[in-house]
């Protein structure tokens, strides 16, 4: 039997302070325990081997007909991230994998830099230069940026603000339900009914690219959306249009925004941490001195990168997914019972002190090779594992490195005297709560 939490006002404990009523959970009842947040049955499991078991070594025994899917369903629909059905999702994935490949992502990493130049010279160009940034408003605009470019070949930034704040307002709905799923989302109520615009304005956006591309009679881009539109399946099928919307969705929502966060975080560690910094920059400057990086760089800024994994491993934007148990299962000696909602919450399973010592502090040094090969594979899973691994994996951390890279050769991001910490905002993704707000300095004066 799993140990429980099935106490009365559990439910208002998990929506109080989510993060910390499964810490607690874990502390008094070890890396697996269940508990019934408004009656529905929910087994947290956070140990790498459990991890395993639902992900990869038992993916048939589950399902993504869980309750976190569930409340992203009206926004994500039958998209990539979110379907249930197996048969339907192994079509989208083999038709959509191709394109998602180091290979393929290669073409599209001047996209990255390109924009995030240009977002430097914004920077630049404003009145007062040194004034603090909303960092975490300006990377949001660069993901849409790059994903827009990428995707469409296209400059569509006034429409692309207003896609940005109708998810932002969806994933506040929709973060805020899941803590305490009630009332349904059928009921009209105020909340319902601004969640439904906010579906209707993302919907509008990708309706009115898609119309777009259809209706031209120029040659078509090579861009995502063009090989998207003529991908086929094992019989030679194309996606039907309404299929191809809510994956273009998807990836829209996706690649904005566990980006924005992400790379918020990163600037935001860096800042905290003038040691780690100096490495970082000290590579930048070995390897780049006065160019902008390459996708045949990646290789050369193994320091980069391992400060995106460890951002990723204190601050994994989708730091929380969900199956659903399809039968009975067992998970080390414990029943798991069918029908059961198996959480898996990487930002309590990335500070796992069997696996990582001082766990809550910045060291990106725990990412190099001979320190990885020491851990579980699955004691790291930001973007998930086994058959449903996040599609955009390459494509992610191809653009943080990028981006990070491009920024940290010319530029400083600094805290303000006496700046408060930023606390994580667990919503649907994992959020800085208020945004990260930094001042942009000039490493070298022109």
């Amino acid at each position: 039997m799993v140990a429980s939490r099935n106490f009365l006002g559990g439910a208002f404990s998990f929506k109080r302070d989510q993060l910390g009523f499964l810490a607690g959970g874990i502390r008094e009842h070890g890396d697996l325990f269940q508990f019934r947040p408004l009656g529905l049955p929910m087994v947290m499991v956070n140990h790498p081997d459990h991890i395993r078991h639902v992900l990869v070594d038992h993916d048939d025994r589950y399902d993504k007909d869980a309750s976190l899917f569930r409340i992203v369903r009206p926004v994500l629909r039958d998209g990539l991230i979110a379907i249930t059905d197996k048969k339907r999702w192994r079509r989208q994935r083999t038709m959509m994998a191709p394109h998602f490949t180091p290979r393929t992502v290669r073409n599209f990493a001047p996209n990255m830099t390109d924009e995030t130049l240009l977002m430097l010279r914004r920077w630049e160009a404003r009145p007062e230069p040194e004034a603090p940034l909303n960092v975490t408003d300006e990377i949001g605009q660069l993901a849409l940026r790059i994903v827009n470019r990428s995707l469409f070949s296209a400059d569509v930034s006034a429409a692309a603000m207003a896609f940005e704040r109708a998810f932002s307002d969806a994933n506040d709905l929709l973060g805020a339900f899941f803590r305490l799923p009630f009332p349904p989302l059928t009921w009209p109520t105020v909340r319902r009914r601004k969640l439904r615009a906010a579906i209707g304005a993302m919907d509008d956006f990708i309706s009115g690219v898609l119309q777009q591309r259809l209706n031209s009679t120029e040659q078509e881009p090579a861009d995502l959306l063009t090989l998207l539109m003529h991908s086929v399946d094992d019989d030679g099928h194309e996606m039907d249009l309404e299929q191809l919307h809510h994956d273009v969705l998807n990836l829209c929502i996706g690649a904005f925004e566990t980006t924005t966060n992400a790379l918020s975080w990163s600037l935001y560690l860096l800042a905290r941490h003038p040691e780690a910094e100096k490495t970082f920059h000290a590579e930048i400057d070995s390897i780049l001195a006065d160019r902008v990086p390459t996708f045949d760089d990646l290789p050369e800024l193994p320091y980069t990168r391992m400060v995106i994994d460890e951002t990723l491993r204190i601050y994994s934007p989708a730091y929380m997914t969900m199956r659903r148990a399809m039968v009975d299962d067992e998970i080390a000696g414990y029943r798991i019972p069918a029908n059961s909602n198996v959480l898996i919450n990487s930002f309590l399973l990335h500070r796992h002190a069997d696996f990582w010592s001082d766990p809550d502090a910045f060291i990106p040094e725990r990412f190099l090779p001979e320190r990885v090969a020491e851990r579980p594979k699955h004691a790291y899973v930001p973007f998930g594992s086994g058959p449903r691994v996040c599609i955009g994996k390459h494509f992610a951390l191809t653009e943080l490195v990028m981006a990070l890279a491009t920024i940290g050769r010319t530029h400083r991001l600094v805290l303000g005297e006496g700046a408060p910490a930023v606390e994580p905002e667990p919503l649907i993704t994992l959020h800085p709560r208020g945004g990260v707000r930094l001042q942009a300095v000039r490493r070298f004066q022109d």
